[in-house]
């Protein structure tokens, strides 16, 4: 457990910087510092979606405009597919199901990953218009 955490803490500080970090992290893409959710966990519903108004460090505001996360809507269906095309090729590839338990698995993989594919699909939309600045990250 404690060779997962190291790497995953190099891995983090290798991406930091990178839009990547900010979809991966939930974090502010302008400043990489501030958290955009007010609940870190996806998996409590009522807060899921629960956004701060604007970054703790660097002050941006992410809801640009109103009804702004309309737009991750079609970040969503392309990101729940590839998770769906994922979930097909193991079960039925690597697995051996038929493809009955394939289609359950596939149903049961996106309802399990539907807060996460809910975030990452804003993180994704709002980190395609801001990028990095790495003086508000200093200051």
């Amino acid at each position: 457990m404690l060779i997962f955490t190291v790497l995953k803490k190099r891995i983090m500080q290798f991406l930091e910087g990178t839009k990547l970090y900010s979809i991966l992290t939930g974090t502010c893409p302008v400043c990489h510092k501030g958290k955009m959710y007010v609940e870190p966990n996806p998996y409590k519903f009522s807060k899921a979606l629960k956004m701060h108004e604007r970054c703790s460090h660097c002050n941006t505001k992410f809801k640009i405009e109103p009804s702004f996360f309309y737009g991750a809507m079609y970040v969503s269906y392309a990101v729940g597919v590839a998770i769906a095309v994922a979930s097909f090729i193991i079960a039925y590839f690597f697995i051996g199901l038929d493809r009955d338990y394939t289609f359950l698995v596939i149903i049961a993989t996106l309802v399990l990953m539907l807060p996460l594919i809910l975030r990452v699909s804003r993180n994704i939309w709002i980190n395609l218009f801001m990028k990095y600045d790495p003086n508000k990250a200093k200051g």
